[in-house]
């Protein structure tokens, strides 16, 4: 179990995000066309992954668009997003801003990530949704980045996280 933050006051997920040097866990998403996608699928691609609580939030929007303009020039990059709205929103979303550089995943029907990846909010009022956290994975699918923020209300370290690459 982790602590961060909501608008500075504690709360709690469900488990232990991974750390750089470990192995990324597997995971099974819903893509935006409803197929499945999994980390075997991405075997030897790098990877960034967000995972965030809502596409329909300020910080997550600005996270997603973020990452989609700096990976935009890495053709060796899977850019991926993951949460727990329902692909639709995901797409249009990316649709909205032009986004066509990632994979937008849902975990609506799964729930691996909390499972595997300890992201799930236990307390608090967005309880139930996913923090917001960063992953860069090598084209081994080890973790060579990671960032749990601190406080769902604040952006990821982007620069951080580019430059594990």
């Amino acid at each position: 179990m982790s602590t961060i933050n909501f608008k500075g006051n504690p709360i709690q997920t469900n488990g232990d995000f991974p750390k750089p040097g470990a192995q990324a866990p597997n995971f099974k998403l819903v893509k935006g066309d409803l197929s499945e996608v999994s980390l075997d699928d991405l075997k030897g691609q790098k990877i960034i992954f967000n995972i965030f609580p809502s596409v329909d939030t300020a910080v997550c929007a600005l996270q997603l668009k973020t990452f989609s303009q700096k990976a935009a020039q890495l053709d060796d990059v899977v850019l991926l997003f993951a949460s727990m709205d329902l692909p639709f929103a995901l797409n249009r979303f990316c649709a909205a801003e032009g986004i066509e550089n990632a994979i937008t995943a849902s975990d609506f029907r799964f729930h691996s990530l909390a499972e595997n990846y300890g992201v799930k909010m236990t307390d608090g009022p967005l309880n139930g949704l996913y923090a917001r956290a960063t992953l860069v994975l090598n084209e081994n699918h080890q973790v060579v980045y990671s960032e749990l923020v601190s406080d769902v209300v604040n952006e990821p370290n982007y620069d951080k996280a580019m430059s594990a690459l």
